[in-house]
């Protein structure tokens, strides 16, 4: 029974659709932030989007080294991903057409990640230390500028202000990330913690933490502002205490899972 469950379990995981849960976090959050009063055609096109684009990322690698085992939990991790296909599809033709260009453009940044740009030529995954930035954009356009986007209202200083703490905020989840992946990062890649070491990635994480919380002193006219600055104070703290524990030796579902839960967390705070 428990091999059955962590089977259950690493194929929740290894199907990215805990990540995907993250992503869909994101968005309702920040719905819930501006108030839009939306529909969930954004949440359910970023949740379903999240688990083919990370599969397509996670998974091409493998395919093109054919070094794919084809075990019964990677043929379900494709079956999702062609399901989840299906309906990314079908939500993406109910956004509007500036919403539908916006996530074009977030689906690129994840193809050029994954795929060569020109024939012959590198991916961005090759390019050194671009992938946490690819990572961290990405993210802040699809929970941030596709919902309000879709809601329609104009873009003002404050949603600017949120979308620069959310890259802030990925980025240094993506840090916790680079630091637990650093003894199986090959060399190429250039992470931030290869470049500068573990003790000062961390303190340049605190230091961009410190940075989200310096920006909502330009929210202080906002009147739902309290609520998500405590919010955010908590999600903040939170984040620390992952990033001040993380090392090379940490399990891979400190950061699969209970790094990538933190915006599921945050979420149900709200709710």
């Amino acid at each position: 029974m428990s091999k059955l469950l962590k089977n259950i379990f690493d194929f929740y995981i290894n199907g990215s659709i805990h990540v995907a849960l993250a992503v869909f976090a994101f968005v309702e959050i920040t719905c819930d932030k501006f108030q839009l009063g939306i529909d969930n055609n954004v949440s359910w096109f970023a949740f379903f989007g999240t688990v083919v684009g990370y599969n397509f990322i996670k998974y091409d690698e493998l395919a093109r080294v054919k070094k794919v085992v084809w075990h019964t939990q990677l043929r379900l991790v494709i079956a999702v991903s062609f399901v989840s296909a299906i309906f990314c599809s079908y939500f993406f033709f109910q956004l509007i057409p500036v919403t539908q260009i916006t996530a074009i453009g977030a689906l690129l940044l994840t193809g050029f990640y994954a795929l060569p740009i020109l024939p012959k030529k590198t991916n961005f995954r090759n390019w050194s230390g671009v992938k946490i930035y690819l990572v961290a954009l990405s993210w802040a356009i699809v929970t941030v500028l596709l919902p309000i986007f879709y809601s329609e209202i104009l873009i003002g200083e404050l949603i600017w202000i949120y979308f620069i703490q959310r890259f802030l905020i990925v980025f240094v989840l993506m840090l916790i990330f680079e630091i637990v992946d650093l003894s199986n990062d090959a060399l190429s890649l250039q992470t931030i913690p290869q470049q500068i070491g573990v003790s000062q990635t961390k303190w340049l994480g605190y230091g961009l933490l410190l940075m989200c919380l310096i920006l909502d002193l330009f929210n202080i006219n906002d009147n739902n502002n309290i609520r998500f600055q405590l919010l955010r104070l908590l999600l903040i703290f939170t984040i620390a205490i992952f990033l001040f524990f993380a090392s090379p030796n940490c399990s891979k579902y400190y950061t699969s899972f209970w790094v990538e839960a933190i915006p599921v967390f945050g979420w149900f705070l709200i709710l």
